[in-house]
């Protein structure tokens, strides 16, 4: 069979256009190649600062802005980072970047590892509820239940504001006879309190009513315990930086009151709008020990990122804490377990 003029140039035609579609496909090939190395160029890098933010936390200046106090509010949450630089490193197949994501893994574990281990579960002596009601919780009511049904001994809450203030010293006052207030905090026992009194720690720049600590002595089966109920200010994120210079002012005067307090053990419960983690809460943390057995995220009650209601003690041991079913606040209860 001849073949034409024609059906050579078509067949000329076809093979180069084949030859196109065969450098295409290489093109395309390096540059996925080209991109999946950029990609995993970032992992090593990326997990080194992670591990260093991790582990040297307290290295980060606090300067402008309260980055250091940030940086720590959110900090376990930076380990995301692993499961993220774990995919990334399975699906690009990469040995060097397996190995890099073991660095933030392993200083996350080092950090915050101990929580997942299990509580003591061992004596306990009193059990300690904490919880801010909320300003606008639309259901006090059932709040008041759900706290007098905690089997607490010790209730300490926040944002008492009237006429939510009466549901609650009504619905609680048959099971916790001993009660003190001061301003919008609020303590109730099932032991005889004694000693109660204010704890101012309202900062220099507020000019208004503004009473959110309260000091009592609790008379319990193991001996009297002073106990504190702290509600510091708000911290919010804007553009001048982390806006929590009251929060560590309110935080100063604190740690001052627990420094003078003469009774050796303390109880303290609180919103203290920070974590563990954060330096600002140093004046109080570096006294006491905190109630932590787990993360127990109590805020926001939707979807809780954060522990910012704290239970502490000082020549009191913490056993358990936990977390209580949602109220009507936008802060769930945190409860513990103590041995006096």
């Amino acid at each position: 069979m001849r073949i034409t003029e024609r059906q050579r140039r078509a067949a000329a035609t076809a093979a180069a256009a084949g030859v196109r579609a065969v450098r295409v496909v290489r093109a395309v090939r390096a540059s996925r190649s080209v991109r999946r190395a950029r990609w995993l160029r970032h992992v090593p890098p990326v997990s080194a600062a992670v591990a260093l933010l991790l582990l040297g936390h307290r290295l980060v200046p606090n300067r402008p802005g309260h980055v250091g106090s940030l940086l720590e509010a959110v900090l376990p949450w930076l380990g995301l980072a692993v499961p993220v630089g774990l995919v990334v490193a399975l699906l690009r197949r990469s040995r060097r970047a397996l190995v890099a994501v073991l660095l933030p893994a392993l200083a996350w574990s080092v950090e915050f590892g101990g929580l997942l281990l299990p509580a003591d579960g061992g004596r306990y002596d009193l059990t300690v509820v904490q919880h801010n009601v909320g300003a606008g919780n639309a259901d006090p009511l059932g709040t008041a239940r759900a706290l007098a049904a905690s089997g607490a001994d010790l209730i300490a809450v926040e944002e008492l504001m009237d006429p939510a203030t009466s549901v609650y010293e009504r619905e609680l006052a048959a099971g916790y006879p001993y009660h003190g207030r001061s301003g919008t905090v609020g303590l109730w026992s099932r032991y005889p309190l004694a000693d109660i009194r204010p704890v101012d720690l309202k900062p220099a720049d507020v000019h208004v009513y503004w009473k959110r600590g309260l000091r009592a002595t609790a008379r319990t089966p193991r001996g009297e315990v002073a106990v504190y109920v702290a509600h510091l200010p708000s911290v919010r994120v804007r553009e001048q930086g982390f806006t929590s210079g009251r929060r560590d002012e309110s935080a100063s005067l604190l740690g001052a009151a627990l420094a003078a307090e003469p009774l050796p053990r303390v109880i303290l419960a609180g919103d203290f709008n920070g974590t563990l983690d954060d330096r600002g809460l140093t004046p109080v943390t570096s006294r006491l020990t905190p109630a932590r057995s787990g993360f127990d995220f109590s805020w926001p009650a939707a979807f809780p990122v954060a522990r910012i209601d704290q239970i502490m003690c000082r020549s009191v041991t913490p056993v358990r804490t936990w977390t209580l079913t949602a109220t009507g606040s936008d802060h769930l209860p945190v409860a513990a377990r103590v041995r006096v």
